[in-house]
């Protein structure tokens, strides 16, 4: 089995995972990586939502499937559109397997350790407006590149801490880095952070049983309720937005979601229950078109362009 990957040292370890869950659940398989090369790694120059956000990481790894340069592409779930005018045709998501850790990290001090005035790097407007609306008084700078390359940042100039996600911590070895782990109630998490997706053509249907192999249906749902949400917003929302959810043994699910300006000034935070027979993704587009229309969502949408980064 080929698998499509990014050449980062986090996504060779996300596709190495993949490939040893594979190999436990078909005993003999081989599986071997193919490395792409993404408009994302390659324009460090430029903060993500300056290419444009959605789908600057998996395009080309999609790509390679699509031509059967691969079988199956392993993404981050977090970088995978959720639009489905924006899903790549032809293509299925085939597996979710049991999510890492969710939340965001701070590497350098704490929250409460900050001074007033501290600055943070990180190329997430997620992660600067909800770190603006917590402490006004954070200033911010752009973050690109390899984790360690990010980790490096930390005392460079007068940058006091950056974010990452914890998963990737955890997943390098570097998790004694992070001076602080920030609870999803605290900065709720970017959709299906620590999550990982895997893709193959749609009318592979071997390929498809193989890969279901190694589905996780708990974080299947929490990623499928949380991509719902972020599909509610539309394929051009550029606005800081998040949603976290959290499955029961039941299968029932509780979803938080918000909504933000890019200065942190005003951020809509809402919430549902899920029920364990409910669908999961039709559940976080109703919670979307909620706050959307009751909850202040469009109001902020029809003036994000007025609204500047936090500086």
């Amino acid at each position: 089995m080929r698998l499509a990957t990014r050449g980062s040292p986090l996504a060779r370890w996300q596709t190495d995972h993949v490939a040893a869950l594979l190999r436990a659940a078909h005993p003999g398989l081989e599986v071997e990586p193919v490395v792409v090369s993404t408009l994302g790694d390659r324009r460090l120059d430029q903060d993500i939502w300056q290419l444009g956000g959605a789908g600057v990481f998996v395009k080309e790894v999609q790509a390679a499937v699509l031509d059967g340069r691969a079988d199956a592409a392993v993404h981050s779930a977090k970088d995978l559109p959720s639009n489905p005018a924006l899903a790549a045709p032809g293509l299925v998501l085939a597996a979710v397997p049991e999510r890492g850790d969710p939340r965001d990290a701070l590497v350098g001090r704490s929250l409460a350790e900050l001074p007033p005035g501290a600055r943070i790097a990180t190329g997430s407007t997620r992660r600067r407006a909800q770190l603006a609306d917590l402490r006004p008084d954070l200033t911010f700078t752009g973050l690109r590149g390899s984790i360690a390359t990010r980790l490096a940042e930390v005392g460079k100039g007068d940058v006091a801490a950056v974010v990452v996600a914890a998963a990737a911590l955890e997943r390098l070895g570097l998790l004694d880095e992070a001076a602080e782990l920030l609870a999803p109630e605290v900065v709720v998490p970017q959709i299906g952070q620590g999550a990982l997706a895997i893709e193959c053509r749609a009318d592979d249907d071997s390929m498809r049983s193989g890969l279901a192999a190694i589905e996780h249906p708990a974080t299947r749902r929490a990623v499928e309720a949380e991509r719902g949400f972020l599909a509610s917003l539309g394929g051009g929302c550029e606005l800081p937005a998040a949603a976290h959810a959290v499955v029961d043994a039941a299968g029932g699910a509780r979803l938080t979601a918000l909504l933000a300006t890019l200065d942190g000034r005003l951020v809509l935070r809402t919430a549902t229950t899920v029920g364990p027979d409910d669908d999961a993704g039709a559940a976080g587009l109703a919670l979307g078109e909620a706050l959307l229309e009751h909850g202040g969502g469009r109001a902020l949408l029809a003036d994000e362009g007025a609204v500047t980064l936090p500086a």
